[in-house]
C-alpha cells in the first residue's frame, strides 16, 4: 500500500512537472527526512477514553500511526488531518511516523496517558421497605457501573447494577447497617457514600375485624373512610410520609413531637360510638399520647365549647404492631362526641421517635367479634390442629391452590384466629404427616360470623397409601344449619357422626364449606380432636 502511494505520488508529480513548458527535473533522492515529527493529543473529558491525534511534522507527505495497546493494526493520516482511537485507562506509547514523498520516515515515540475522571453529580437512593428490607438506586455523571455493599456480612462482595436498575436486599435481624453504593468510572477513579440505614420487621398492620356497620373510620384499608381534612396540619411538629406496607396504606410520622389530625370541614359524630381503635409501631417511642378534641356545636376552634382530652400510653411495646383500643368514657374531658374535629399524636422522646399509624377509627362493640373462648381440655387428650392452647401438629396449608375463598391469619385481643372471606370452600391439608385420631372420639372448631346461614365440615381419610384418590379413601361431611350469627360457635362432633369416615388413622383433609356461596366471612380458632 505504502509503495503504491508513492508510486501514485510520484505520477502525479511527474505528470505535473511534464505539463510545464520548463523541463524542472526533480531529484527525489535529495528530499531529506521528515523532521520535527509529533501529534497533538486532545483526551475527551468524559471517560470514553476517546484520544484524538492531530499528527505534524516538516516535509511529510502522510503519517503513520501505532497506538501502543493492544490494537496491532495502525492508520495513515494526511496532514492536517485527525483520528480518534479509544484507550482504556493506563498509559501507553504511541508511535507517530512521518514519511515524505520518496519514502523517507522519521518516527518518534510519544507518550500518551489516558486517566479516567471519578464520577461526579453522585446520588445514591436509598429506600427503608417493610420487613426488613431495602431498595438501592443511583445516578451519576461519567460512571459506568455501580456497587452496593449491605454491611450485613464480613468479606462482603458487592451487587453491581446500572443507573436506573433498582435492587432489593433484605436482611435477617433489624438493626443498623452501613450501606456502600460506590460509582465507578472506566478505570480506578471511584466515588462512593456510606449511609447507615436502620431496618425493622415491619409487617402490615393486622386486618380489622369489627364489622364494617359499626365502624366510622378515618383511616383504614378495610373500611371506607370519612373525610379527613389534613393528616399533618401547619403547626405539627413531625415529618409526614404516606407509605405502602406489603400492599397496606400506613402513616409514618418520624421525628415527632406532636401532630395535629383534622376533620374541621366535616366534623364526625361518633356519638353513637364506644370506643376509639388505633394501631401504632415504633421501634423507639418510650410513650405515645392520644388526644381527642370536640369543636362543639358551632364547630369553630376555641369557639367557647370545644370538650377534649388526652390519654397516655406508657412504654408501649416496640417492634411490634400495638391495637389500642380505648373506651370513649376513658376521655373523661371529651362530655361531647358529636363535632369531633381533632386527633392529636404524641410522642416521646420529642422529636426524636418514629411512629407507624394504621386503622384509624371509632366503633361500638355492638356484633363485632372477640377472641374466641379459650378450650380447657387437658393437652394429653387433644390432637391440635389450630389453637393457641395445644401444640399443634404439622397442618401442610390453611388454604389450598384449589380453594374458593380468602383466607387471612390475624390476632384477636392477641389470640390466633384464621379469617376465611368470600367463602365458598377451603381445603385444609396436612398429606405430609396425615393424622392419626384413631384414639379420638370428638372433633372440634370454633367458628364465628355474622353473615353465614349453613356451614359444613367434611374429614377426609386417604387411607394406609397416604395418596388422595389412592383407592382406599373414606369421608363424610357434616351440616350445620342456621348457626348463631354474631357469637362464637363451638362444634364439638362425635367422630362417629362422620359415617362415612370408617378409617380415621390417616387424616389429611379437612374441608370447610360456607353458605351463601361466596358471600360470607367465617373465622375459626381451636380446631382439635379430643377424647
Amino acid at each position: 500500500m505504502k509503495k503504491l502511494q508513492l508510486i501514485l505520488s510520484i505520477f502525479i508529480l511527474t505528470l505535473s512537472f511534464g505539463c510545464t513548458e520548463e523541463n524542472n527535473d526533480v531529484d527525489l533522492e535529495t528530499i531529506g527526512a521528515p523532521k520535527n515529527v509529533s501529534a497533538l493529543t486532545t483526551i475527551t473529558q468524559d471517560n470514553s477514553g476517546n484520544v484524538t491525534f492531530l499528527p505534524k511534522g516538516e516535509g511529510v507527505t502522510q503519517f503513520e500511526i501505532f497506538f501502543g495497546d493492544a490494537t496491532t493494526k495502525s492508520v495513515i493520516v494526511n496532514p492536517g488531518g485527525t483520528y480518534t482511537h479509544k484507550y482504556r485507562e493506563g498509559v501507553f506509547k504511541a508511535k507517530i511516523i512521518g514519511m515524505t514523498i520518496n519514502g523517507t520516515k522519521t518516527e518518534t515515540i510519544q507518550e500518551v496517558t489516558v486517566s479516567f475522571l471519578a464520577p461526579i453529580n453522585f446520588e445514591p437512593t436509598i429506600t427503608i421497605g417493610s420487613n426488613l428490607s431495602i431498595t438501592v438506586a443511583a445516578k451519576a455523571d461519567l460512571e459506568t457501573f455501580f456497587q452496593v455493599y449491605f454491611g450485613d456480612v464480613p468479606n462482603e462482595v458487592p451487587v453491581d447494577f446500572m443507573q436506573g436498575e433498582v435492587i432489593t436486599h433484605t436482611y435477617k435481624t433489624p438493626g443498623t447497617y452501613n450501606v456502600r453504593v460506590v460509582a465507578l468510572s472506566g478505570g480506578a477513579a471511584t466515588t462512593q457514600k456510606i449511609t447507615p440505614v436502620t431496618v425493622t420487621n415491619l409487617f402490615a398492620a393486622p386486618a380489622p375485624t369489627v364489622p364494617a356497620a359499626n365502624v366510622i373510620s378515618m383511616f383504614s384499608d378495610s373500611y371506607t373512610n370519612v373525610a379527613v381534612d389534613t393528616w399533618r396540619t401547619s403547626w405539627s411538629q413531625a415529618t409526614l410520609e404516606d407509605i405502602d406496607i406489603s400492599g397496606n396504606k400506613a402513616k409514618k410520622y418520624s421525628a415527632l413531637n406532636f401532630v395535629g389530625i383534622e376533620a374541621t370541614s366535616s366534623p364526625i359524630n361518633a356519638s353513637a360510638m364506644t370506643f376509639f381503635h388505633i394501631d401504632i409501631w415504633s421501634s423507639d417511642v418510650t410513650e405515645f399520647k392520644v388526644k381527642l378534641v370536640d369543636f362543639g356545636a358551632n364547630g369553630t376552634f376555641d369557639g367557647g365549647d370545644d370538650r377534649e382530652h388526652e390519654i397516655t400510653i406508657a412504654n408501649p411495646k416496640k417492634e411490634e404492631w400495638v391495637s389500642l383500643d380505648i373506651p370513649l368514657s376513658n376521655f373523661t374531658g371529651l362530655t361531647t362526641r358529636s363535632h369531633i374535629a381533632q386527633l392529636i399524636l404524641v410522642g416521646a422522646p420529642a422529636g426524636s421517635n418514629t411512629v407507624y399509624v394504621d386503622n384509624v377509627f371509632f366503633y361500638n362493640t355492638a356484633g363485632s367479634v372477640t377472641a374466641a373462648p379459650t378450650p380447657t381440655r387437658p393437652a394429653s387428650s387433644v390432637i391440635s390442629m389450630f389453637s393457641d392452647a395445644y401444640t399443634n401438629v404439622a397442618v401442610d396449608t390453611w388454604r389450598t391452590s384449589w380453594s374458593s375463598a380468602t383466607l387471612t391469619d390475624l390476632s384477636i385481643s392477641g389470640n390466633a384466629t384464621k379469617k376465611y372471606s368470600a367463602l365458598n370452600f377451603v381445603g385444609i391439608e396436612a398429606t405430609s404427616t396425615p393424622i392419626n385420631v384413631t384414639a379420638m372420639t370428638h372433633f372440634h372448631t370454633d367458628v364465628w360470623s355474622s353473615d353465614f346461614t349453613q356451614f359444613k365440615i367434611k374429614l377426609v381419610d386417604f387411607g394406609a397409601d397416604g395418596a388422595f384418590s389412592g383407592g382406599d379413601d373414606v369421608e363424610h361431611e357434616i351440616t350445620v344449619n342456621s348457626p348463631a350469627q354474631g357469637s362464637w360457635v363451638s362444634l364439638d362432633i362425635p367422630l362417629s357422626q362422620f359415617t362415612g369416615l370408617t378409617t380415621r388413622a390417616h387424616i389429611a383433609q379437612l374441608i370447610y364449606v360456607g353458605a351463601p356461596s361466596g358471600n360470607n366471612t367465617v373465622y375459626i380458632d381451636n380446631v382439635y380432636f379430643h377424647n
